[in-house]
């Protein structure tokens, strides 16, 4: 029986390098052109035919997300959970968190300021068991998760923020595990930054032998910084990335949008 895929999005901490905008509101709930950033990553999700995410949140952000995303997609077959992460430990903890919530099932885990211009939906679909993750050329491999390459393209090994050059490959936030990976979570040791390092999870894979690593051909936009943030809503009006939404998520921002508008009526009378 084809195990089911749940996905979780990562839309916790506390996004310093954005204040003082993110001091009265998470980085997620920021504009990305026309929409909340946190629908980039769910559209990643739902086109992909997921209908179970779990949404990981910072304890004084959960009444926003709740308002905004709690009801709307009651009535489009996409059923959202809510974790509060008190303080951020490493991206890893995210499978801590989510152990329930995955159970036995696949996951697939995006990054709540991670935008995407490739769909992954088959991908995502087509995925059997042990991990996949994805690599993208960048200019500054020291800022990221790094993946080697040997000379015939095989991943040999990942470093998280490497001192060295290795390559100029970065891991994207977007990952594809089966359920083992609670249990390698759980285990995994904190680093000398105190955190879960994902790394350690595609680590585990990779020696198995069980890691698929595939190329972003398209944009990856990680909106975190003031200057990536106005390049995400640039490049997704000029792509028209906008227009990309899966029609559950269209729907139910406007029917969302109208109720809105109905109550805001209702105040002025």
């Amino acid at each position: 029986m084809k195990k089911q895929m749940k996905g979780i999005i990562l839309a916790g901490g506390t996004a310093t390098r954005l204040f003082p905008l993110t001091h009265t509101t998470s980085k997620q709930l920021l504009p990305v052109y026309d929409k909340q950033m946190i629908f980039y990553p769910l559209n990643t999700l739902v086109k992909a035919g997921i209908k179970d995410v779990l949404i990981i949140i910072a304890p004084r952000d959960a009444g926003q997300f709740l308002n905004l995303l709690g009801p709307i997609f009651d009535r489009h077959e996409v059923r959202l959970e809510f974790k509060v992460q008190s303080a951020p430990r490493g991206l890893a903890e995210a499978f801590v968190l989510g152990e329930n919530f995955i159970d036995n099932d696949n996951v697939t885990m995006i990054l709540g300021d991670n935008i995407f211009e490739d769909d992954f939906s088959e991908i995502i679909k087509n995925f059997q068991s042990g991990g996949h993750v994805f690599a993208k050329k960048v200019p500054d491999p020291e800022r990221y998760g790094i993946v080697e390459f040997d000379k015939s393209g095989k991943a040999v090994r990942i470093v998280e923020k490497p001192k060295k050059w290795i390559s100029d490959y970065a891991i994207p936030g977007l990952y594809i595990f089966d359920h083992r990976v609670c249990e390698v979570a759980k285990k995994s040791k904190p680093s000398d930054r105190g955190e879960i390092e994902i790394t350690d999870l595609m680590n585990f894979y990779l020696k198995k032998s069980e890691l698929q690593v595939s190329q972003v051909e398209g944009e990856w936009l990680d909106a975190g910084t003031f200057d990536t943030l106005l390049e995400a809503s640039r490049i997704v009006k000029e792509k028209n990335l906008y227009e990309n939404f899966d029609p559950k998520i269209e729907a139910a921002i406007a029917e969302f949008n109208e109720e809105q508008k109905v109550l805001a009526k209702k105040q002025l009378q």
